[in-house]
């Protein structure tokens, strides 16, 4: 994992699986991991406090409690930014609890295969949707065209 502060997210590949991986918080200077509440985190990932909670609840996060206070580390904003991104990509949430369950060395070889066909099948569905999206496209640019080909002959 990079240790810089760059903001882009990058990937590697163990065992032809595919791992997104972003990049770490710094520390807060004594050498420990940054401690966020269940506010902070939620304004740093902009994310209600219900989401937080409901990740929590289905396992993909798992804060330290002091009390009644949640504290997230840095581990957690990680496993968040991957939960955000998969979702995105349009992973569901027990998809991403395997890919995370993976990546933390808690899966079969089974499970990592699954996990790679999902990641196929994912690349199909936005290639279908590439190609959609390239003939709405040529369309409206047709469309387009002729209209302004006819508001030029009319203005003749």
């Amino acid at each position: 994992m990079r240790n810089d502060n760059s903001p882009e997210i990058f990937a590697r590949t163990d065992d032809d699986v595919f791992w997104v991986e972003s990049p770490s918080d710094p520390t807060d200077g004594s050498g420990d991991e940054s401690i966020y509440s269940i506010g902070d985190l939620a304004r740093k990932f902009d994310v209600s406090l219900r989401t937080l909670r409901f990740y929590e609840s289905r396992g993909l996060l798992s804060p330290s409690r002091q009390g009644h206070h949640r504290r997230y580390g840095r581990k957690d904003a990680d496993r968040l930014t991957v939960v955000l991104k998969a979702k995105k990509l349009g992973f569901t949430l027990a998809e991403i609890n395997e890919m995370i369950s993976a990546n933390d060395g808690e899966a079969s070889r089974q499970t990592l295969k699954l996990s790679r066909e999902k990641c196929l099948e994912q690349i199909a569905v936005f290639e279908r949707k590439l190609a959609e999206t390239e003939e709405a496209l040529a369309e409206l640019r047709w469309i387009y065209t002729s209209l302004s080909a006819r508001i030029a002959d009319d203005q003749n």
